[in-house]
């Protein structure tokens, strides 16, 4: 895939999927956002953050989309050459099956005037004498009897001449030997189209191989890559240098356990042979086995609701199903208003809540989402009532995106969270057995974010949108 730079400093993939003009837009605004917060960062530092965000909003997603689309040609010309084998073995087997007849009749016999004479053997037949002595006693005077037979002759005669018409549409003046020709030269067609496209199927394979290693290759440079830029954070000294490095660091952790999600659902799937539904991006594979201690939000108090509330509430319901929409991802990472009532959200941002803290996570995943999410929530185990005077849907049905609310002292899985702060977590995907999988922060947990599996969800509040 190439790449080339533009005057704003974006790199643009030329690859199959080329981004739309707003999608330009909102990379070159991305871009110029980031260069503000990074003022008086060191150029080399201030790189390699533009780079990594780069590769994960841009050039990796581009090159996602062209191995799919490449996944799919090739597995669409794997079809089509299976079902071109396919013609090619009936046309192989009518051969075999016609050459068993010639073996026993010879090649010159003619099976539609053969076809046409039994038709004529079944119509005489049919005039047999029982018909004869039916007219015969049926009928009252001569003129009737010679009526009423000259009334079956003209209906056997035009049956007869509809079956000689049809056998011969069908199959006009072919003996066996002529019938064998004919099939041995579609086969010889067909095998020609067969070899076509199992070699138009081998060469889709091929560049389906071929995007899979480039989309691979840079998943590759996006780990490097952070892993360089998370060596020199300490170098950053300003709040919004920090903030700025933060989110491009977990947009790429969160490429990195999106893979991660899918092979394990994939491998899930082929073993188990259940469907899961998927979400939009994934969590680490890795559980985190100890609580989120210090699960601390910002101050809890929430601005005014400023928009509808009317769907507000909340309305218990005890399935893990999900609810009947999709993760609706258009709600600007700075909207203060969004969906009809207020966001919460302010000119801090993430800033509002600690490092590493589950506040911090929820908000950085809804807004990588495009999902409405307050600067100023309180803390975890607050959310839904702070949500529920913004107007935000709250219920306790799960869906992928919505946040997951822990009240303080409640259990989660094998840990309890805090009887002061309590615990907010994202909802990834909600599976076919009713369990869903989060994506969490807090200090317990070895890496940020963590993920689990938690059963019974319907124990928990759930802030949608």
């Amino acid at each position: 895939m190439t790449i080339g730079v533009t005057s704003g400093g974006i790199m643009v993939s030329t690859a199959e999927a080329v981004p739309s003009y707003s999608q330009y837009q909102q990379a070159i605004e991305t871009n110029n956002q980031l260069k503000a917060q990074l003022v008086g960062v060191s150029a080399d530092l201030q790189n390699k953050i533009l780079q990594l965000n780069d590769l994960t909003s841009n050039q990796i997603p581009a090159a996602q989309t062209a191995a799919n689309a490449a996944q799919n040609a090739a597995q669409q010309a794997k079809d089509q050459a299976s079902a071109a084998q396919d013609r090619l073995n009936a046309a192989k087997n009518d051969k075999a099956e016609l050459e068993k007849k010639i073996a026993q009749t010879g090649a010159n016999y003619d099976d539609a005037k053969e076809a046409v004479a039994q038709l004529a053997r079944d119509s005489f037949h049919g005039s047999n004498t029982s018909q004869v002595m039916d007219v015969v006693t049926n009928s009252k005077t001569t003129q009737q009897f010679v009526d009423s037979m000259q009334a079956n002759v003209a209906v056997t005669r035009t049956e007869n001449q509809a079956a000689d018409s049809a056998a011969t549409t069908l199959n006009t003046s072919m003996n066996r030997k002529q019938r064998l020709e004919s099939i041995e030269q579609e086969i010889a067609t067909l095998k020609s189209q067969a070899d076509q496209q199992s070699a138009t199927a081998q060469q889709a394979a091929s560049d389906a191989q071929a995007k899979q290693a480039s989309l691979q290759k840079l998943r590759d440079e996006g780990t490097a890559q952070r892993a360089s830029l998370e060596a020199q954070q300490g170098q950053l000294t300003s709040a919004s240098a920090k903030q700025a490095a933060d989110i491009v660091t977990i947009k790429s952790q969160i490429d990195s356990y999106n893979q991660q999600v899918a092979a394990a659902a994939a491998q899930a799937s082929a073993s188990a042979g259940g469907a899961q539904q998927v979400a939009g991006g994934g969590a680490s594979s890795g559980s985190g086995s100890s609580a989120p201690s210090g699960s601390s939000g910002a101050s809890s108090g929430s601005s005014s609701n400023s928009g509808s509330s009317s769907n507000s509430g909340s309305a218990a319901s005890s399935g893990a199903s999900g609810m009947n929409y999709a993760v609706p991802g258009s709600c600007g990472s700075t909207a203060s208003f969004c969906y009809g009532h207020s966001t919460g959200r302010s000119a801090v941002g993430a800033g509002a809540y600690p490092s590493r803290q589950c506040t911090l996570w929820a908000y950085l995943r809804r807004t990588e989402l495009g999902l409405p999410v307050g600067s100023y929530m309180g803390n975890g185990g607050y959310w839904a009532a702070t949500a529920r005077g913004l107007g935000y849907l709250v219920n306790n049905t799960p869906h992928v995106g919505a946040v997951m609310v822990v009240a303080p002292g409640q259990r989660v899985t094998s840990w309890t969270a805090d009887a002061t702060y309590g615990h907010v977590a994202i909802v990834e995907r909600v599976n076919s057995d009713g369990t869903i999988l989060i994506s969490e922060g807090g200090t317990g947990f070895s890496t940020f974010p963590a993920s689990e599996i938690v059963s019974s969800p319907s124990r928990f509040q759930y802030i949608h949108y």
